[in-house]
């Protein structure tokens, strides 16, 4: 039976690719490291992992295929935060209904990945 959700990974040609973006820009804390494979958690809850993988090379062709969601508490300061580095957002945060507020960006490698925050959190 199937319990939940353990996690996600994005593959690449080469971690060194992804691995400064995740860790350094985003922020995620590294739980498990190889020279092949991170995984960002603590192991307790579902997790984003990052690895390097034989059948991937170069930038994604569909960005949009699948998307990691990542949950933040304030939004607004994430997005300026990752702009200020140099991340380029595909969509602003905005509140897609219900108080649920949504934003979209590309990492190094063309992988969309999307910030979620509820509305009682949002600010701005």
């Amino acid at each position: 039976m199937i319990t939940g959700l353990g996690g996600a990974t994005i593959w690449s040609e080469r971690i060194g690719n992804l691995l400064p973006f995740y860790r350094d820009v985003i922020g995620l804390q590294v739980g498990i490291e190889t020279p092949d494979f991170v995984l960002f958690s603590d192991q307790t809850t579902p997790a984003l992992a990052i690895g390097t993988h034989s059948e991937v090379h170069g930038r994604t062709a569909e960005p949009a295929r699948h998307m990691v969601g990542l949950v933040t508490d304030d939004i607004q300061a994430d997005t300026a935060r990752f702009k200020a580095a140099g991340v380029r957002f595909i969509e602003e945060p905005n509140d897609q209904g219900s108080g649920f507020w949504l934003a979209t960006f590309e990492d190094p490698e063309g992988n969309l990945i999307q910030l979620y925050q509820m509305e009682r959190q949002a600010r701005g």
